[in-house]
Formats: C-alpha cells, structure tokens, sequence
C-alpha cells in the first residue's frame, strides 16, 4: 500500500532500537499521534488510540518531519492490535509514485467539530487512525483516498486531487446545502 503524507498529528514519540548484540542502539522509530492543547501544553486525550510508526531506516527523517509531507510511503495494511489502531510506514518510495491514500490531519480550530460517533459522519473507506478530544478541541488523524470525506460543523470536506500532478490532496469544504 501506497501513502502520502499530507500532515502529522501533534504529539511525538520515540523508542530506540537494539542491535542484536545489545550493546549498541540501531536506527530509532518515531511515533505519531494526535494530541490537543491542555493548560498550554500538547497533550493526548485519545478517544480513538492509535499511531504512525515511521522507521529512520526506511528514510523518515525526525529532524525534519516538515520535509516527509508530500513524500509517498510503502506502508503496510492498517490493523488493530491490542485495542490501538496501527500504521507502519516503512519506507519512503521514489519520487513520481502515485499513492493509494493519504495521511491527512483535521483539527477542530481549522475545519469545525467531527460528528465522529454520528452515522455517516465520514465515508465508508476512511479510516480514522487516531482521535484525540476534550474541552471543544479536536484532532483527528485519517487515511483517506481522493474522493472520500468527513462531515463536520461546517459541512463534508472532501480530499481532493492536487492540479500539480504532484502526488499531493487536500480536505476542501463543500457546504452543507
């Protein structure tokens, strides 16, 4: 499976790797999720857990994550495992390679409040990988394909298609009518 990224959510972690001799750290693993702004800090109040798992060896770079929007990932399929939904990005594919989804991110300050919970709140094919929520803030990390939606407040989104040619979308609204 092929995925671009379009956004990250806001919280991020890491684990460093073992070699097999266990006495030198490998290549590290970064992980990312959603989080919202708690008494000024990010904090994550998941109501759908759930995260990205990018590997530095498959080419994801932590120091630079801005630079990874955009890029096309080998993926593997989503699952759930141990109650927490699961995306493991393994390795950043050659430019020009047009992907299957998209990673994007919708935070309630940008886009209105998720009906999440609500029937046909989103497309059937969107999956919706991490949820954090409280207080009337919201953010929701999704993997979408052109075409697909979510309805908020102020009406569906729909990721549409970049006109570049770059293999790029975006969430545009189209009003509730």
């Amino acid at each position: 499976m092929r995925v671009a990224v379009l956004g990250f959510g806001s919280i991020w972690r890491h684990r460093l790797g073992r070699t097999e001799s266990r006495d030198r750290f490998a290549q590290a693993v970064y992980y990312n999720t959603t989080g919202i702004t708690v008494n000024g800090n990010v904090r994550q109040r998941p109501q759908i857990c759930g995260y990205a798992r990018f590997d530095v060896v498959g080419g994801f770079d932590p120091n630079h994550p801005s630079k990874m929007i955009g890029c096309v990932f080998e993926c593997a399929e989503p699952t759930v495992w141990l109650g927490s939904n699961k995306l493991l990005f393994r390795r950043i594919l050659p430019k020009h390679q047009h992907p299957d989804c998209f990673l994007t991110v919708a935070r309630s300050q940008w886009m209105g409040q998720l009906a999440v919970g609500n029937e046909g709140w989103r497309s059937p094919d969107t999956w919706l990988l991490s949820l954090s929520e409280s207080d009337g803030q919201q953010e929701a990390l999704l993997l979408m394909s052109v075409g697909q939606w979510i309805r908020t407040s102020l009406g569906n989104f729909v990721l549409e298609p970049s006109i570049t040619g770059h293999p790029t979308a975006r969430l545009v609204l189209h009003a509730n009518g």
